[in-house]
């Protein structure tokens, strides 16, 4: 057995495309390898910016040897299919056996395949996975470029380093041979590396100064960046991404710390953040106060003799150019009123069929004065509301905005709050699209409430009303996004309202302008019941039980929908809950063989009824006033209780109890029992559509 080492070095790689490159790099190489009968013990695979790396462990010498069997004519077939079929094995007629298949004669190929060596396979492995590389983006370089049948890399190949075990497997691709030879550091050691195997691959690259594992290198300016924060006094702001983004960036990373001129803090703190991160690929500080510091942290690809410090500087100049930049921007925007920027967005096409930004404005600043002056969302100033929600979008045509679209919203906020705004004003601004996904902080403070609700049902109204809603897997104008963000609203915010009747008033503009909505109501509802299930699957919630109240029909209230739920499964998941579930079922469907519909209540006759009987008619006396009393309180849990009562008794019905009785009248006082035991059970929910 031996390892075998493969590594593609090229001109630098993007840092986005790396993981997915080593992802694809081993899925192709085990592919290879299965088409020859072959399989590694283990692949591990590396990524650096100049560097795509694979070694695959306890490879054999050779292929195993394989004898395989093909099927083909009866004996008697005619010479030309039997022509054919030697043809395809590649054989004589006197190699071919003949065998009996269902009383027929009728003739097979065997043919014996021998092992191949290994490297004969991987020579052939390595120009087919350059062949079929999913790169996002690839491309020809020098004199064969000019052909498009010419290979194609992410950046120019320079280097194929292919050993298995000890030995170069040979290839070729545009020009460029395997052997054992890489290079080092592009500073520190630019030198020609012999590579002996796999096994000092890693270690004599590490003695060139390049790290090649890409999770060794995250550590290391994890560690480092916080290390260098630590030293000076400061938190850093940890950051995955950028973390993963500065190891794809460097082959020996060196978190080095560097200050800043102070006077930029003026800037709001997520403007240098963004500028740092997305310029410039630094992280940034907090001081003790929690406050953002003059401080970043950026990573050298070098150990420079003087401990960094031109590095720094260096660094520091780009960082203040681009903060210059952010703060002529900051200060050009507070110039001009927030009411002079919304004024521009007349002039920006929200969508071809919904007119512009400012008639969404419009649209969203009545709805929001409406949720509040209806009582919808209680607490809040219906001025403020109407206000915050005019000018919610007017950060969209600043400077700082069309630097940093990612910055929408939050700039606002900082505008609304220097020109003198209400604080709930400018926070509404600020907050107005939340929340923008899973996990994300839901606004709580009514007037933020009251806008960001109105935002996103005028939204998904007007696409929906248009005829423009999520088709599959397509949602061109994140509705769904929006529609969770609804409903985490409504929740979170414990919002009574008929969330039908609201979805109406905010498609109001389009009845009123003559178009013809159809089935908009029932599209539009069916769309916010699918993600209302989807939000709960995802809370934990059962999706039967989630049926199982939708199918009442007629709950309006997404708040109550949601507590009669909750309820229902605290309730099926004891003891009492499971075995009502099953007495009920056995109940419905003798009344389903019947022939009794849901809706039928079939009068109870006179007769002499058994002990049973009368006892469960009894507990259905006391049952069904006490459930509908609680579910008119919105004590779903005491309901439950109440239907719990029945369950012994119902057990004891059917034990005790034959419900086709010969007697009509006792078979159809019976049947009317139990249609009471489902209508009280209906009550609650439809328990028909509970699973189990």
């Amino acid at each position: 057995m031996s390892d075998f080492l493969l590594e593609l070095r090229s001109e630098e790689i993007p840092a986005r495309m790396q993981d997915k490159a080593r992802e694809d790099l081993a899925r192709l190489f085990a592919a290879e390898l299965a088409k020859a009968g072959l399989s590694a013990a283990d692949l591990v695979t590396y990524a650096t910016p100049r560097r795509l790396a694979l070694i695959a462990r306890d490879l054999p010498a050779e292929t195993a040897a394989v004898s395989e069997e093909l099927k083909g004519p009866p004996a008697d077939a005619p010479d030309a299919a039997v022509e054919g079929f030697l043809r395809k094995a590649g054989l004589t007629r006197d190699a071919l056996q003949t065998r009996e298949v269902k009383g027929r004669a009728t003739l097979f190929a065997v043919i014996d395949k021998p092992g191949r060596a290994t490297a004969d396979v991987l020579a052939e492995a390595i120009p087919a996975i350059v062949r079929g590389f999913p790169w996002p983006k690839s491309m020809r370089w020098g004199a064969a470029s000019h052909s498009t049948e010419s290979s194609r890399w992410v950046r120019p190949l320079q280097g194929i380093v292919a050993l298995l075990g000890d030995h170069v497997v040979p290839c070729a691709i545009a020009g460029v041979e395997s052997g054992a030879a890489t290079v080092g550091h592009r500073f520190h050691h630019p030198g020609i590396i012999t590579i002996g195997s796999a096994a000092d691959y890693v270690e004599k690259l590490r003695a060139c100064h390049v790290i090649v594992d890409q999770n060794e290198r995250r550590a290391t300016i994890a560690v480092g960046a916080k290390l260098a924060a630590n030293k000076a006094g400061l938190t850093l702001v940890e950051d995955e991404g950028l973390v993963a983004e500065n190891a794809g960036l460097t082959e020996w990373p060196v978190p080095l710390l560097g200050r800043f001129d102070a006077g930029f803090l003026d800037v709001p703190p997520e403007v240098i953040q963004l500028t740092a991160r997305v310029n410039q690929k630094y992280f940034v500080c907090r001081d003790a106060d929690g406050k953002l510091a003059n401080a970043f942290v950026c990573t050298a690809n070098i150990d420079a003799v003087d401990g960094g410090e031109k590095i720094v500087e260096g660094n520091r100049k780009v960082l203040a150019a681009r903060l210059a930049d952010a703060r002529f921007f900051y200060e050009n925007d507070l110039k001009t009123s927030l009411e002079e920027q919304a004024a521009k967005l007349d002039k920006i096409v929200f969508h071809e069929k919904l007119g512009t930004v400012a008639d969404k404005v419009d649209r969203v600043a009545k709805l929001a004065r409406w949720l509040v002056e209806e009582g919808i969302v209680k607490g809040a100033n219906p001025d403020h509301a109407e206000r915050a929600a005019r000018l919610a979008k007017a950060d969209l045509v600043t400077g700082m905005v069309g630097e940093f679209p990612e910055l929408q919203g939050l700039m606002g906020g900082y505008y609304a709050a220097a020109q003198g705004e209400p604080a709930e004003v400018a926070e509404a601004i600020r907050d107005h699209y939340k929340p923008v996904g899973q996990g994300d902080d839901v606004p709580t403070a009514p007037v933020t409430v009251a806008v960001s609700l109105a935002d996103k049902l005028d939204t998904i109204a007007a696409f929906f009303g248009v005829g423009l809603p999520p088709s599959g897997s397509k949602d061109p104008f994140a509705l769904r996004r929006s529609a969770l963000g609804v409903l985490a609203l409504i929740v979170d915010n414990n919002l009574r309202l008929d969330l039908a009747a609201l979805l109406q008033s905010a498609s109001m503009w389009l009845r009123q302008r003559g178009h013809d909505l159809g089935t908009f109501d029932a599209t539009i509802n069916a769309f916010f019941a699918d993600r209302l299930k989807v939000q709960q699957r995802e809370a934990g919630v059962r999706h039967d039980l989630i049926d199982a109240v939708f199918a009442l029909g007629g709950e309006d209230d997404l708040v109550r929908l949601l507590a009669r739920v909750k309820a229902l499964q605290a309730f099926v998941g004891t003891d009492d809950g499971a075995n009502l579930l099953a007495g009920y079922k056995r109940a419905a469907n003798i009344l389903k063989k019947e022939g009794y519909a849901e809706a039928e209540a079939p009068a109870a006759p006179s007769y002499d009824a058994k002990p049973a009987e009368a006892t469960l008619r009894a507990a259905l006396d006391a049952a069904e006033p006490a459930a509908a009393a609680a579910v008119v309180r919105e004590d779903f849990a005491g309901a439950m209780a109440a239907l719990a009562t029945l369950r012994a008794p119902i057990d004891a019905f059917f034990d005790s109890v034959t419900v086709n009785d010969a007697d009509p009248v006792k078979r159809a006082g019976r049947l009317a029992l139990l249609a009471r035991v489902r209508a009280a059970v209906h009550g609650v929910a439809d328990f028909s559509r509970i699973e189990g």
